[in-house]
């Protein structure tokens, strides 16, 4: 069954850097849109970042533009996302997420989820 398991979440200061990681299992990895989402406390889940298949293509939120960095790497079956100068509005807790439909084109739709990593920005 497909699998996504976070890593890499943890207690940061403002203005610092995290690196999560998302390792996937069940499925065809490079066949897949990924996604990262995430929820802060009282909130709904937020899109964050997507990359393509093939990693030609990646999207973010407004809100992380120029500060995440979304990758990945078919041959370990994992997506990453860099976080630099984060600041406390990005605490949450952050999803991996897969596309619906293998070698799918924009706009995706992820219906698969990891149990999330929680991220904590201190002021």
């Amino acid at each position: 069954q497909v699998q996504l398991v976070e890593s890499g979440g943890g207690l940061v200061q403002a203005g610092g850097s995290l690196r999560l990681s998302c390792t996937a299992s069940g499925f065809t990895f490079s066949r897949y849109p990924m996604g990262w989402f995430r929820q802060a406390s009282g909130k709904e889940r937020e899109f964050v970042a997507a990359i393509s298949m093939n990693s030609g293509r990646t999207y973010y939120a407004d809100s992380v533009k120029g500060r995440f960095t979304i990758s990945r790497d078919n041959a370990k079956n994992s997506v990453n996302l860099q976080m630099n100068s984060l600041n406390p509005e990005d605490t949450a807790v952050y999803y991996c997420a897969r596309n619906s439909e293998a070698m799918g084109l924009p706009p995706y739709q992820f219906n698969y989820w990891g149990q999330g990593t929680q991220v904590t920005v201190s002021s």
